[in-house]
């Protein structure tokens, strides 16, 4: 983004001045290339199209460059992150988003030195020109996160996001100190893109006192296909029949509901306790330690591949690029 000078106002950034506002870019030994959405949109506007389209442009270029670095802006960057990396199966490049707190024309701003670092990671790679990094990840702040591990975490901090339930992959300082032992690798395996996304999800919290008519309205819209539901603690729901019930139907309609926490650390357990049994037996699964972007995401990407629910549960429970621990 950069500041409209006359009203104050954050518009979104002409990349074609993208060198003027950082300069640095020039000391780069390598080809930078650059395309934008035209015209540019905020982030709150993202959408699965947008994210076909993203994911296409890299397919088409894919085979011409060593990486990508994807400027986001920062309100839903966790979820185009999370949902790229479904739709690149196999991804052997790095696909680095990025963006910034403050616009990249003011002077305090962090937009060039996540870029600058966003850039060096998309271009390292091993002596045997391997990728370092061939993963869809969000570098900020010093850290690099796995994409589909990443949430956003705070909106007045350059420290903007976090990895709540998995180790960063690399922490930028003097060095880049990269911890190759958790970075994922695809050897021998051919790029497999996906675009096809189903997007009747919705995201149900419970909390004290959740009202009857409201769920079951939500339950039982025609063209609902997944829920991700985040629960109480390691994935507890209140003791109401009618609750219950809400889910059975659901799930017999082939509503796939995923149980995520609403706590921002830890995993979904539904054999601990009653109150998670109990969900287990209305056929709802568990989303392990899923943020709810990826777990969102996974669904949408999922429902648009298979049109069996069953397989969907299924892969849903497992983990389809490091998105889950299982």
């Amino acid at each position: 983004m950069k500041q409209n000078p006359k009203t104050g106002a954050l518009e979104a950034f002409d990349f074609e001045h993208l060198a003027k506002a950082v300069p640095e870019l020039e000391r780069f030994n390598t080809d930078i290339y650059t395309l934008q959405f035209s015209p540019p949109i905020d982030s709150s506007d993202m959408s699965p199209e947008k994210w076909v389209e993203l994911s296409q442009i890299i397919v088409s270029n894919y085979d011409a460059y060593d990486g990508f670095v994807v400027l986001h802006g920062t309100d839903t960057m966790a979820y185009t992150a999370s949902a790229l990396s479904f739709m690149l199966e196999n991804l052997d490049k790095p696909v680095v988003l990025t963006g910034s707190q403050l616009p990249i024309g003011q002077l305090r701003t962090d937009g060039k030195e996540n870029l600058i670092t966003a850039i060096e990671i998309a271009m390292a790679k091993h002596e045997d020109g391997s990728a370092v990094v061939p993963e869809v990840c969000i570098y900020f702040s010093g850290r690099l996160l796995r994409g589909n591990r990443t949430t956003k975490r705070d909106c007045d901090y350059f420290n903007a996001f976090d990895s709540y339930n998995f180790p960063p992959l690399a922490q930028a300082g003097c060095d880049i100190s990269y911890r190759h032992d958790l970075i994922l690798h695809h050897p021998h395996a051919a790029l497999a893109p996906h675009y096809s996304y189903n997007p009747n999800v919705v995201v149900f919290s419970l909390f004290p006192g959740i009202q009857e008519r409201l769920v079951r309205h939500v339950f039982e819209m025609p063209d609902l296909k997944g829920v991700v539901m985040r629960s109480f603690g390691s994935g507890n729901a209140p003791h109401k029949p009618w609750l219950l019930d809400c889910m059975s139907m659901a799930a017999k309609r082939d509503v796939t509901i995923v149980n995520i926490t609403q706590c921002a650390t830890g995993s979904v357990c539904m054999n601990r306790y009653e109150a998670g049994l109990q969900l287990l037996n209305c056929g709802v699964i568990s989303g392990h330690d899923s943020t709810v972007e990826a777990a969102v995401t996974k669904l949408m990407f999922l429902l648009g591949q298979y049109r069996d629910a069953a397989i969907v549960r299924q892969l849903m429970g497992q983990s389809l690029c490091g998105e889950i621990t299982v």
